[in-house]
């Protein structure tokens, strides 16, 4: 059996985390969209937030791949990004009961390992708040964009405000957005990056998560 990884690893431990994770990840109604009106709910935000055929589209921190299996359906061309091998595993899984093709790499969300690859759109959905330096990966994630490209950022904050938030893995109890973050914050991080953006208010939407929902859910589109 692995040895757990130290506080001192905080990349480690995420990955270990979202490892364990993995099994039960695609219970929870927006991660597994296996209820077709949450399912159809995203297919219909997706669809106006990317619209076009066969875009290159990047998923930051995929997970099992739910995201990336809707966009791979609409044409587009996926490649998927996860720092925990177990949920690339599930991915590539669930693209090859598809029939569909994606490409998915196991690595650091915050830097991803794609070379001089460039794409119409990076996609992360729920990401944001687990990573070390967030306004780095920002960095990064426009960097790999195409003149005229769109980043979607779907995000939140998974808590009321100001409440105390535990650590969720060894090391992560001082991420800089742990628990979350508000559209202001986040906005104002992406802002000099991007040519415009705009936020899409979402909690209101009880479709698009199983149910309603009682925090902040946005999606941020910028264009750069």
């Amino acid at each position: 059996m692995n040895e757990p990884p130290t506080p001192a690893d905080p990349l480690a431990a995420i990955a270990a985390y979202w490892n364990d994770a993995a099994p039960a990840f695609d219970r929870e109604p927006d991660h597994g969209l296996l209820d077709a009106t949450t399912r159809r709910a995203w297919q219909r935000r997706l669809a106006d937030w990317l619209p076009g055929e066969r875009l290159d589209v990047l998923d930051v921190g995929c997970g099992t791949g739910s995201l990336a299996l809707l966009l791979a359906e609409a044409g587009h061309r996926v490649t998927g990004l996860d720092l925990a091998p177990a949920m690339v595993d599930r991915a590539r899984r669930k693209f090859a009961a598809a029939g569909l093709e994606g490409r998915f790499l196991v690595g650091d969300a915050g830097r991803p390992p794609t070379g001089t690859d460039r794409y119409d759109a990076v996609l992360s959905r729920h990401l944001v708040w687990t990573l070390p330096d967030p306004p780095a990966a920002l960095r990064e994630w426009t960097a790999r964009l195409r003149p005229g490209g769109r980043l979607l950022l779907v995000e939140g904050r998974w808590r009321e405000a100001d409440a105390p938030v535990e650590p969720y893995a060894p090391g992560t109890g001082t991420l800089p957005w742990s628990g979350g973050v508000p559209a202001r914050t986040l906005t104002a991080a992406l802002r000099p990056l991007v040519r415009d953006l705009h936020v899409h208010p979402l909690e209101s939407d009880p479709a698009l998560w199983g149910g309603p929902v009682h925090d902040e859910r946005y999606a941020v589109l910028a264009h750069c």
